[in-house]
């Protein structure tokens, strides 16, 4: 046991060294190493000693994100969540609500600042990068699928 909790703990460092919000990569390292199918943001909360609003947070960021998703336990009144199968395939692909959003902001952006201006060369850039990505993006998830049979789950 504990050296799952420092291997989680180290995931979790890891992950926040790589920008992520300490609460958030400790609450998604906590959802890669628990042995139950499903926790509660209670649990999460005790499990971390973190306060309630951290975990609540990092559940709407990696939600919003794909990463997990909340499932019904039918003999619970709690909600509960997991982490999505395929999650690290919908991370990178266009069911991530983070990179739409930020696809949508670029193109508002350049229709605010107006064509032609070094704003909307940028902008331009960043949304013609999401729009490469969302279309090349399929491809290479549908092959990771079938290179590591992932593609019948």
């Amino acid at each position: 046991m504990a050296d799952t909790l420092e291997a989680a703990e180290r995931m979790a460092l890891v992950l926040a060294q790589g920008g992520m919000q300490k609460a958030t990569a400790r609450v998604l390292a906590a959802l890669l190493f628990t042995d139950t199918d499903s926790v509660t943001a209670p649990e999460l909360s005790e499990w971390l000693g973190i306060s309630s609003g951290a975990v609540s947070g990092a559940i709407k960021m990696l939600s919003t994100v794909g990463l997990i998703e909340r499932v019904p336990v039918p003999a619970s009144r709690r909600e509960h969540y997991r982490l999505r199968d395929g999650a690290w395939a919908t991370l990178m692909s266009t069911q991530n609500g983070m990179v739409q959003a930020m696809f949508r902001a670029a193109n508002d952006g350049i229709k605010a600042v107006g064509d032609n201006t070094p704003a909307a060369r940028r902008l331009a850039e960043m949304r013609d990068f999401y729009e490469f990505m969302f279309r090349e993006l399929p491809a290479l998830i549908d092959r990771w699928k079938a290179a590591s049979g992932a593609a019948s789950a």
